[in-house]
């Protein structure tokens, strides 16, 4: 059985570190390749994997995710596929998806397949609080952990909400705008991880723009969790074949994992 979030985040308190997420699309370069990359991050020291469900409407997503998601559909993604990758993970696996997939496919079956391929949490970027009574309601019957991202932007009132509807962890953007690597990290993500702290016990990850050692180290020295996507997919981009992009995500994880755990002062 794959470890729950609460258990992944417990070990690396326990370890006196920030625990590391990676995220990759499902189906994204193939399927298979896909499957090698989730557990290639696993393999180098990933704790969390996210796995993304490709979608034609990625709002939240900047240029290279959405170059990664496209690429999945055009070579005929389905949903199918993504808890095959998921059910294939080494690692523990949230998905990262758009509401209307699940919209589409309906909460119960959504949920019932992923809890099946082995899946522990989801992260809904688009869905807000107000509109979450029934995915709130089928999330908790099925012990699945629910993930809201917040910003900067935020209003402390609502980041108590958020928190208080959130479970897993809370999923704290360190900037305003889309996903992408960034060459300096936004001097907000602190000041949200103070704010969110002040509301919740639960671990605050921060992602939006972690791309090498050095930004790893300096969010875990203040996150719970550090999350790094566009890095690891620009790679898979940059790559002549497969095989080349399995070992350079590998290469760029141990080197993220070995950042996140140097201990805390």
């Amino acid at each position: 059985m794959p470890r729950t979030l609460t258990e992944v985040f417990a070990q690396a308190r326990q370890e006196n570190r920030s625990a590391l997420i990676g995220y990759m699309p499902a189906g994204f370069p193939s399927v298979k390749g896909s499957i090698e990359l989730v557990n290639a991050l696993a393999d180098a020291g990933v704790d969390i994997v996210e796995v993304g469900f490709p979608y034609s409407d990625p709002v939240m997503d900047g240029p290279v995710i959405q170059q990664a998601s496209q690429r999945a559909l055009d070579n005929g993604f389905t949903a199918s596929q993504l808890f095959d990758v998921i059910e294939k993970s080494k690692a523990s696996t949230v998905t990262m998806t758009y509401w209307n997939p699940i919209e589409r496919m309906g909460i119960e079956n959504f949920l019932t397949q992923l809890r099946a391929a082995g899946g522990v949490g989801v992260i809904t970027p688009d869905l807000t609080i107000d509109e979450s009574d029934e995915w709130i309601s089928q999330t908790s019957e099925m012990a699945i952990d629910r993930i809201y991202v917040v910003a900067p932007s935020t209003s402390d009132e609502r980041l108590k909400k958020v928190a208080n509807a959130t479970s897993g962890f809370i999923y704290a953007a360190s900037l305003m705008g889309v996903t992408g690597t960034r060459s300096a990290l936004s001097g907000s993500a602190r000041e949200l991880v103070s704010r969110v702290r002040k509301v919740t016990s639960l671990p605050i990850a921060v992602g939006l723009g972690v791309s090498n050692a050095e930004q790893a180290r300096e969010i875990a020295s203040f996150a719970d969790g550090v999350i790094v996507g566009s890095a690891f997919i620009k790679l898979v981009l940059e790559s002549p074949n497969e095989k080349e992009a399995v070992e350079k995500v590998r290469v760029l994880a141990a080197e993220l994992a070995q950042a996140v755990r140097q201990p805390r002062s």
